[in-house]
């Protein structure tokens, strides 16, 4: 693979992951917890009613993901990538911090649900302005020919914050056992996101603008209205290209990744604790692969690696589901295969996620590429993968 990664393209690459592991582990504290917060914020009496509010509440902070996109996308071209992935990191953290604050449905009934949704579109708003400025900072920092690598270092993050999001629950449970843990101790995993974030925002203090923006603004050339050249002319074009293929990475993703979660479960009934085991576990095995195929496709080209993950998770995502269902069973679950499954999702996730960055990256000009980047990647992931918790959790509900 390639050579060590330079000093300074490490710093880079580290800053810009570290906000973008702790976004995530924020936005995926929610859809871990989502069977705790069920009974927490909404009526008991109504189990699976309850479930499905609150996977309800988790997909609308994915479809505000764009006009988060949108409003940061134009700061980002406008302003500059560093404050803008600040200000995103900042409110994603405390949107998530706050969550861990909130009086629970028996204390102030419905006020309670209303809060959380006002939360949860703060996190999906802010969200929707962090990956663009992550991906476009590094993007900008790096060589042509080495993108797909670098930029795959950062695909991991994502992965990565779901792994911390995990490694916090596990033990937090552990120390304090499941029934203090339902009771109250819920809200540990949403309070630490005030301390990461604290950590987060002095490592990105300590970044320069990218040397692209630096020139453009330099040369004076600095787009006027980055919403008008890049949904109002030709870039069109791109930008709904670049929507289809992200809505395709989406479903790959959420469904190999996430879903996985709510599979072992609502499906196979297995107790959250051995749950987060085995998706932490086959995360950890499959992460490494976004790097991976984020550096075959410095050697290939974007569109091979992203179009062969498309065919293998749309061959062998059904298998796979049936295997991992028939290897945890309720009283006897094969651990090493369920890892290694989990492992095999992951890896069709990193076939996709690993080069998307680069791809979206490279799509469009640096006047504007914060926001060519930003809003195609949030209206495929979030309204397009996004939905698939929601899609899939309903129509198992309904069988």
């Amino acid at each position: 693979m390639a050579a060590q990664i330079p000093k300074d393209f490490r710093r880079v690459i580290v800053a810009a992951s570290v906000g973008n592991v702790i976004e995530w582990y924020d936005f995926y504290i929610f859809g871990s917890l989502a069977a705790v917060l069920s009974v927490k914020f909404f009526e008991k009496s109504h189990p699976v009613a309850a479930l499905l509010s609150t996977i309800a509440l988790f997909t609308a902070g994915f479809l505000v993901r764009p006009l988060g996109a949108f409003l940061f996308g134009w700061l980002g071209d406008r302003v500059g990538r560093k404050y803008t992935f600040l200000i995103t990191l900042s409110g994603m953290g405390l949107g998530t911090g706050a969550i861990g604050l909130i009086p629970t449905f028996e204390s102030i009934g419905l006020s309670a649900a209303f809060i959380l949704f006002g939360l949860r579109m703060i996190q999906g708003l802010c969200l929707g302005g962090e990956y663009g400025g992550a991906i476009t900072y590094v993007a900008e920092h790096v060589s042509d020919e080495r993108r797909g690598y670098y930029t795959g270092w950062l695909q991991t993050s994502p992965t990565l914050g779901i792994v911390v999001s995990l490694a916090v629950i596990i033990a937090t449970r552990t120390y304090f056992g499941n029934q203090v843990f339902d009771a109250w101790a819920w809200r540990i995993p949403f309070l630490v996101s005030f301390l990461l974030v604290a950590i987060a925002i002095y490592i990105r203090l300590q970044l320069q603008e990218t040397p692209i923006f630096q020139e453009i603004k330099a040369k004076g050339q600095m787009t006027r209205n980055p919403w008008k050249e890049a949904f109002l002319s030709a870039n069109i074009k791109f930008v709904l290209i670049a929507s289809i293929v992200v809505i395709g990475e989406g479903v790959v993703w959420y469904s190999g990744q996430f879903w996985a979660l709510y599979f072992l479960q609502q499906v196979s009934k297995v107790d959250p604790l051995n749950t987060a085991y085995v998706v932490g576990a086959g995360l950890l095995l499959g992460t490494p692969t976004l790097i991976l195929f984020g550096w075959l496709s410095d050697l290939i080209g974007r569109k091979p690696v992203i179009l062969a993950g498309f065919l293998l998770a749309a061959l062998t995502y059904y298998p796979l589901y049936t295997w991992l269902g028939t290897v945890t069973q309720p009283g006897n679950i094969n651990y090493p295969v369920a890892i290694i499954i989990i492992a095999i999702l992951v890896s069709y996730v990193g076939m996709v996620y690993g080069p998307i960055g680069a791809f979206l990256a490279e799509y469009f000009p640096g006047r504007i590429r914060y926001t060519s980047v930003s809003v195609p990647y949030h209206i495929g992931n979030g309204w397009g993968g996004g939905l698939v918790p929601l899609i899939t959790t309903a129509a198992f509900q309904s069988t």
